[in-house]
C-alpha cells in the first residue's frame, strides 16, 4: 500500500502523509512486549507509513529502543525519522520520572536546553535507536503549555543554547531538518521570526476541534516555507471516543463544552456517512503547510484503523457543512 508523501519545507526530507507517533509504544511499557511492538511497526511499514517519530521522553527511552530495533530491518534511505532534544535521561536519583509513563526503564528526566546537552542528547538517542542518523531533530516542549510561568526562562535558555546548536548540526549535515515539537502555536511563530526552522511538530492544536493556528502560525509557515507535522489529531481521545467517560482532552477528562462540540461534529459527520475519526485525521492534511499527521499507535488495531481512515473518501460537502455550522474553519 502506498501513502502519499510530502517534502518538509525546503529540505529533501520526505514524509508519508500518515506518520507513526511512537510515544505509546514506549509509554505503555510492559503492557505490550518488545515482539508486539515490532509487529506494530511492521504493520505500519506494510501499510505504507514511512515517517516515524519518537523522543527520549516516551517511555524514558523505551520508545527509541523499540522503534530503532524495529526499523533496523528496513532500508534506511526509505524512511524518515525524528526524535527530540531538551530532556536528558539521567539516573533516577538525578532526575524526575515523567508521570503517566508505565515503563520500567532505570532512568529519569532532566530538562536541559543548553547547547552541550543537544549533542549529548542526540548521541544518546542514536545509541538507543541503534541507527546511524535521524533526519529531523526537534527541540521538545519549550512552550507555556509545558512550563507555565517558567516558560520565558526556558525559551531564553533554548534561544541561547539548544536552538543555535540545532542550526549547527544542520549545517554540519548531522541532521537534515530542525524545528520544535510543542503543544502550542505561539512559540512556533516566535521561533520563525527569530530562527530558521524547517518544520514543527504541533500536537493537539490544529485539529477538527480547534484551529487557532490559522490566525498566525500557519500563514507564517506558508510565507517562510516551513512545514508542520500534526500530532494528537484526536485531541488525545475526544475526537475518537463516543463514550463520555473515555473522552479526554489534553490527556484529562474533557470539559462539557468541548464534549458537546465534538458531538455536534459527530452529528454532521454521521449525516455524510463519514466516521468522525476519519474526518479528524484528514482535516489537518487539507492545509498546504501540513506535511503529515501522526497519531500515536500502540496496537495492531490502531495501525489498521488509522490506515483505513486516512484513505477514506470524504466529500467536500462535509467540510463546507462543518464550516457553515461554525464547527470548523476553512481557509
Amino acid at each position: 500500500m502506498d501513502l502519499k508523501k510530502r517534502l518538509l519545507g525546503n529540505t529533501l526530507v520526505e514524509v508519508s502523509e500518515l506518520g507513526f507517533g511512537g510515544a505509546p509504544i514506549g509509554a505503555v511499557g510492559s503492557r505490550i512486549t518488545d515482539e508486539l511492538a515490532e509487529s506494530i511497526v511492521e504493520s505500519a511499514w506494510n501499510g505504507g507509513i514511512r515517517y516515524f517519530d519518537t523522543a527520549p521522553l516516551y517511555g524514558h527511552g523505551l520508545s527509541e529502543k523499540r522503534l530503532g530495533h524495529s526499523l533496523s530491518s528496513y532500508p534506511r534511505e526509505e524512511f524518515a525519522l525524528s526524535t527530540k532534544i531538551g530532556r536528558l535521561l539521567v539516573s533516577r536519583d538525578r532526575g524526575t520520572r515523567f508521570q503517566g509513563m508505565l515503563d520500567d526503564e532505570p532512568v529519569a528526566i532532566q530538562y536541559d536546553y543548553s547547547g552541550d546537552a543537544v549533542r549529548k542528547s542526540i548521541e544518546s538517542s542514536l545509541e538507543r535507536l541503534g541507527l546511524d542518523r535521524v533526519d529531523i531533530l526537534l527541540c521538545h516542549d519549550i512552550d507555556a503549555w509545558t512550563h507555565g510561568d517558567d516558560q520565558p526562562q526556558i525559551y531564553e535558555a533554548a534561544a541561547k543554547g539548544a536552538l543555535p546548536a540545532l542550526h549547527r548540526l544542520r549545517e554540519e549535515g548531522v541532521v537534515q531538518a530542525i524545528g520544535l515539537g510543542v503543544n502550542e502555536s505561539a512559540v512556533c511563530s516566535r521561533v520563525m521570526r527569530e530562527f530558521d526552522p524547517n518544520c514543527f511538530l504541533l500536537a493537539g492544536r490544529f485539529t477538527l476541534l480547534e484551529q487557532e493556528p490559522l490566525d498566525e502560525m500557519l500563514p507564517l509557515c506558508l510565507a517562510k516555507n516551513v512545514s508542520v507535522v500534526i500530532g494528537g489529531p484526536y485531541n488525545s481521545g475526544l475526537l475518537a471516543n463516543a463514550e463520555r467517560r473515555r473522552a479526554t482532552y489534553d490527556y484529562k477528562p474533557a470539559p462539557d463544552d468541548l464534549w458537546d462540540k465534538a458531538q455536534s461534529i459527530r452529528r454532521v459527520c454521521d449525516s455524510h456517512s463519514v466516521d468522525m475519526r476519519a474526518a479528524a485525521l484528514q482535516y489537518p492534511l487539507r492545509h498546504e503547510a501540513v506535511a503529515s499527521v501522526i497519531p500515536g499507535m500502540w496496537s495492531l488495531e490502531e495501525v489498521a484503523m488509522n490506515l483505513s481512515f486516512v484513505q477514506e473518501d470524504i466529500p467536500d460537502s462535509l467540510w463546507s457543512d462543518l464550516a457553515a455550522e461554525g464547527l470548523s474553519r476553512s481557509w
